[in-house]
């Protein structure tokens, strides 16, 4: 029997083995992609409601007091149509594509102890527009402490529409509705006697013959101003226009406001002058005053129309 052996091979003679090169396909993500960019944002729907639970019992004094504002003064009766608005443009914002999330607790800590100190100043003062400002600050800086700066641009219109829900301090409220009063006043005045009345201004007064027209706080046109301006604010959050659009849209909240409530205005000096029969003269007083939001909102729409064919969109073009 012989025992033969192969020949030894000089592992210089041997090509070195390379492992063949794996594709990334397209989609893939791997270790380094995934720290360099921002990670999606994803929350369970129990951290959502836990949030809005605490938030809602730590305000409820606060809430409380908007609540009965809301449901008895017709000037903020759209609070209550605010915080769905402000959830729908969360949806709309996360149908566009989820947002991104770079957090930042140190920044949201440190706004949450502010949140705290206006807390505890409203509390003192019985100021609840700074204890409202304090809970838009508290949900502006849990934001910020979970998504960072990506996450408070994608949610940021949503917040700063809440804004609308908060009624306007009485002073703000005195300071503003004053001028107000006399544009109304002076402009009615003018509109009548160019359709031909006798109409003569003596203060906040409209003296037309023997007819006297006071025009009052409740006529000032404040009320319809800030429902109009939360109509108008959600309008521009919702169309997609040019900048220009939207600031001219910001910009035609107050004229529309007051042109309206000059119309109504002097709608109502025409029916004193007309008839004497009280009870429609109250039927046409109300019914004018119902009509102002319908007429501004036409004003608006009259607006966006225009203003779609005077401006060119270099994006469609």
């Amino acid at each position: 029997m012989s025992i033969s052996t192969a020949p030894i091979v000089s592992p210089a003679n041997v090509a070195p083995l390379t492992p063949a090169p794996v594709a990334n396909p397209v989609g893939v993500v791997v270790a380094s992609d995934r720290a360099a960019g921002p990670r999606p944002f994803r929350v369970a729907p129990w951290q959502l409601v836990a949030l809005v639970g605490l938030l809602g019992w730590a305000y409820l004094p606060m809430l409380r007091v908007f609540f009965d504002k809301w449901a008895n003064d017709p000037q903020y009766s759209h609070g209550f149509l605010v915080p769905f608005f402000s959830a729908y443009l969360l949806w709309r914002a996360w149908r566009d594509g989820p947002p991104s999330r770079r957090p930042l607790p140190w920044v949201g800590g440190g706004l949450l102890v502010l949140a705290i100190a206006m807390r505890a100043a409203a509390g003192s003062l019985l100021f609840h527009q700074l204890d409202a400002a304090s809970l838009l600050l508290c949900l502006f800086a849990t934001v910020l402490a979970v998504g960072g700066v990506p996450l408070a641009k994608w949610a940021g219109p949503a917040l700063l529409f809440l804004v609308f829900m908060v009624p306007l301090p009485y002073e703000l409220e005195r300071n503003v509705g004053q001028p107000l009063k006399t544009a109304a006043t002076v402009s009615s005045t003018y509109v009548l006697q160019t359709l031909g009345q006798p109409a003569i201004r003596d203060g906040n007064l409209i003296l037309i013959d023997e007819v006297r027209l006071g025009v009052v706080d409740a006529c000032s046109g404040l009320k319809m101003m800030v429902t109009f301006a939360a109509f108008s604010v959600g309008g521009v959050l919702m169309i997609r226009r040019t900048r220009f659009e939207k600031l001219m849209v910001l910009l035609g909240i107050v004229p529309i406001a007051i042109a309206s409530n000059v119309l109504r205005i002097t709608a109502t000096g025409l029916a004193y002058t007309a008839t004497a029969d009280k009870d429609t003269l109250e039927f046409l007083h109300d019914l004018f005053g119902w009509l102002m939001m319908p007429v501004g909102l036409g004003f608006l729409a009259l607006e966006v129309w225009l203003l779609k064919r005077l401006v060119t969109d270099p994006v469609n073009t």
